[in-house]
């Protein structure tokens, strides 16, 4: 049972980068999936979840900015961010709510934004 973050990296300011989280090994149903973010020294913030319906929720900090995407059979979600800015900078990790197992947190992924 794991969530496998990827897709972080350094972007120049106004740039774009994709994230990707890959559910494995679970039976259960998922219920939300989604993103935190923490950087340094502030404490972890939600940036953007979603449903097993499809029903989306942003941090206003975001919003219009990114987009968040999920397959429910490949039990994957993704984080299309565009028009970064510098203090996106963070560790980024995804979850999920599964039914029986609560809540499975992936490794965490870097995104660096230069001004």
């Amino acid at each position: 049972v794991q969530l496998q973050a990827s897709g972080g990296g350094l972007v120049q300011a106004g740039g774009s980068l994709r994230l990707s989280c890959a559910a494995s090994g679970i039976a259960f149903p998922i219920y939300t999936m989604g993103w935190y973010r923490q950087a340094l020294g502030k404490q972890r913030e939600l940036v953007a979840v979603v449903d097993s319906h499809g029903t989306t929720n942003y941090a206003d900090s975001i919003k219009g900015r990114f987009t968040i995407s999920r397959d429910n059979a490949k039990k994957i979600i993704d984080l299309q961010m565009s028009g970064l800015k510098p203090e996106d900078t963070a560790v980024y990790y995804c979850y999920a709510e599964v039914r029986r197992l609560g809540t499975l947190w992936g490794q965490g992924t870097q995104v660096t934004v230069s001004s």
